[in-house]
C-alpha cells in the first residue's frame, strides 16, 4: 500500500478507537509497528489480523506481489514489536510459523478472509504466516511494584534470568524432537524460528540494559562513589564476556537453517552461567546503594 494512504489508514485508526472506513470498514484491523532492519527507526503498517486463540496471526500477503513485505523482513532483524489494537497498545514477539504449524494456520486464515487464496495464487512464494505472541517468558511475573532504582534494576534481571530459562526449555525441546525422530517424515529444522526470534529478543534486551548501564548508571554511581572503581572495573570485563558470547550467538542466529545446533546449545549454556554470575555480583554491589532512589525519577522543578 501506497505510503500516504497508510499514514491516512493510521491516523484514521487513532482517531476512532481502531474503527476505520474504505476497503478495511468492518474488518479486524491492528497497527503493527516493527524497527527498520537496516534504519533502526520505528514503521507502523496497517494489517488484517486472525484470531487463533489467544494469539493474534498476520500474513504476509504484500496483495501477492513477488516479494515479503518490508515490515516481514524488519520483524526478523528486530522480533519485538509493537501491535495496536483498538485503544490498546502493547508489545509482542513475532514468530513466523514454520512446516504443517503454518500450513495449518494459512488455512486458518483463509477461512476467515478468504482473500489470502488469491493473494497466494497471484505470487510463487509461500505466504509467511507470523504469529504474535506475549514477548514475556512462561512464569514471568514482574515485580508487585517498582518504587526505588534498586526494584527496577531487579526487574530487568528477573527478565533476563527468565529469558534464558526459557530459552533453555525451547532449545531442550528441540533437541528432545530430534532424538525422539524416525521414520520418513521430515526432520525437525536446525533449530527454528521461535528459539531464533526468542533468542534474538533476549540478545537485544541485553544489549540495550548493558549500553545504557555503561552510559548512565555505571558512572553516576562511580562518581558518588570512588572506593568501588575496582568494582566497576571487574563489572565492566564482564560486560565484555557477556558481549562476546552474545555476539558468538548472533553470528548463529543469523542463518538459522544452517546453525549447528550443538553448538548453539553450548553458547546458550555458557550465556547463563557467565551472565547469572554477572547479575549476582552487580545486584551484592549495587542494589543497597540503589535501595533510597526512587524509580522513576521525579519530574524536575519548573524553572522560576
Amino acid at each position: 500500500m501506497p505510503t500516504s494512504f497508510n499514514q491516512s489508514v493510521i491516523a484514521e485508526f487513532r482517531a476512532n478507537a481502531g474503527k476505520v472506513g474504505g476497503p478495511f470498514a468492518g474488518g479486524d484491523l491492528l497497527l503493527l509497528t516493527t524497527t527498520g532492519a537496516r534504519s533502526g527507526r520505528p514503521h507502523t503498517t496497517p494489517l488484517g489480523f486472525v484470531r487463533d486463540g489467544e494469539l493474534l496471526l498476520v500474513v504476509g500477503s504484500n496483495l501477492g506481489g513477488p516479494h515479503h513485505p518490508g515490515w516481514y523482513h524488519n520483524l526478523l532483524a528486530h522480533p519485538v514489536v509493537q501491535v495496536e489494537i483498538g485503544t490498546a497498545t502493547y508489545d509482542a514477539l513475532a514468530v513466523p510459523a514454520e512446516g504443517t504449524n503454518r500450513d495449518e494456520l494459512f488455512e486458518r486464515c483463509v477461512r476467515a478472509a478468504p482473500g489470502y487464496a488469491d493473494y497466494a495464487a497471484r505470487t510463487e512464494r509461500q505466504l509467511p504466516v507470523v504469529i504474535l505472541q506475549r514477548p514475556e517468558p512462561d512464569g514471568w511475573q514482574p515485580p508487585t511494584e517498582v518504587t526505588t532504582l534498586a526494584d527496577k534494576l531487579m526487574e530487568v534481571h528477573t527478565w533476563l534470568r527468565a529469558q534464558l530459562l526459557h530459552i533453555g526449555a525451547e532449545v531442550d525441546a528441540h533437541f528432545a524432537a530430534r532424538g525422539a525422530h524416525n521414520g520418513p517424515a521430515e526432520p525437525p529444522p536446525a533449530l527454528g524460528l521461535q528459539i531464533r526470534q526468542r533468542c534474538l529478543a533476549f540478545c537485544q534486551g541485553l544489549e540495550f540494559h548493558h549500553t545504557s548501564e555503561d552510559a548512565h548508571l555505571f558512572p553516576g554511581i562511580a562518581a558518588r562513589h570512588p572506593d568501588l572503581t575496582d568494582v566497576f572495573a571487574q563489572l565492566a570485563a564482564e560486560h565484555a564476556t557477556v558481549a562476546r558470547i552474545q555476539d558468538e550467538l548472533a553470528s548463529l542466529l543469523a542463518d538459522i537453517t544452517l546453525s549447528d545446533p550443538h553448538r548453539f546449545r553450548a553458547e546458550v549454556a555458557r550465556m547463563s552461567a557467565e551472565l547469572n554470575a554477572h547479575l549476582d555480583h552487580e545486584e551484592d554491589h549495587l542494589l543497597p546503594l540503589l535501595t533510597h532512589i526512587p524509580w522513576p525519577p521525579p519530574a524536575p522543578s519548573p524553572t522560576p
